[in-house]
C-alpha cells in the first residue's frame, strides 16, 4: 500500500498515480503557461484520481472539474480575478472537463454569504488549502518551471491512498463536511468517512 511507504516514495507514488489521468497532466501543463502567483491545482482532481486508480475505475471518473488556486492579493476587485478567468477560458479551451479559476487573496470578501460563516483573509494558497473541509482534500499540486512537480501536503499522503476522509473543522461548517462526504460515498462506497468530531460540532472555527 503507498500510504505505508516512505514519504519520498508516497511523493513518486503520487506523481505516477496522478499522471495517468491524461485530463489532469494536461490541466497541469497549460496552467503553468499562465504564470499565476503562488497557484496549484488542487482539491477533488487530486484525491479523487487517486481514489479511482486504488479502487480500479478510470482515472478521471466522477471528476467534475478541476480546482486552479492563485493567490494575488495586489488587486482583489472582481475585474482582476474575472480577467485571468477569461485567460484561462482561452488556455483551457478544448480541456475535458471544467477548470475553475479562483483568487484566494479574495475569498474572505464572499464566503461568509455563500456559507454562512466568516473567513479571515488568508495569507497564501497554502493557507487556503489548509482550511478544506477535510485534511484528506488538502493536497495541491503545480508545475514548476524546471518540470518538476511541487506539493504541497500539510496533511500527509496516507488517508488519500488509504480512503480515509478526515474532518478539518477550522473553517468550513459541518454541514458542508457532511454534505461533501455523503455525496463522495455514493460515487466511492469504498470509502472510509470519519465523524464530524462532536465536541467541537457546533462551532466552524474549530
Amino acid at each position: 500500500m503507498p500510504g505505508r511507504l516512505p514519504l519520498t516514495e508516497q511523493l513518486t507514488a503520487l506523481r505516477s498515480t496522478l499522471s495517468r489521468n491524461e485530463v489532469l497532466t494536461d490541466v497541469l501543463t497549460r496552467a503553468a503557461t499562465l504564470e499565476l502567483p503562488g497557484w496549484y491545482l488542487t482539491a477533488g482532481c487530486l484525491f479523487q484520481t487517486v481514489w479511482n486508480v486504488a479502487t480500479g475505475r478510470p482515472p478521471a471518473a466522477g471528476i467534475k472539474d478541476y480546482d486552479l488556486f492563485y493567490f494575488d492579493d495586489t488587486d482583489l476587485s472582481w475585474e482582476a480575478e474575472d480577467a485571468v478567468i477569461r485567460a484561462g477560458k482561452a488556455v483551457f479551451a478544448g480541456v475535458p472537463g471544467e477548470v475553475e479559476i479562483r483568487n484566494e487573496a479574495r475569498v474572505h470578501l464572499w464566503y461568509e454569504e455563500k456559507f454562512g460563516v466568516p473567513c479571515p483573509p488568508y495569507e497564501s494558497t497554502e493557507a487556503a488549502i489548509d482550511s478544506f473541509a477535510a485534511t484528506t482534500c488538502c493536497l495541491g499540486v503545480r508545475l514548476e518551471p524546471d518540470g518538476e512537480w511541487r506539493v504541497y501536503a500539510p496533511h500527509g499522503l496516507s488517508d488519500v491512498y488509504n480512503l480515509v476522509v478526515r474532518p478539518n473543522p477550522v473553517l468550513a461548517p459541518r454541514e458542508v463536511y457532511e454534505a461533501k462526504t455523503r455525496r463522495w460515498q455514493d460515487q466511492w462506497p469504498e470509502l472510509t468517512v470519519l465523524p464530524w468530531p462532536g465536541r467541537i460540532k457546533d462551532d466552524p472555527c474549530g
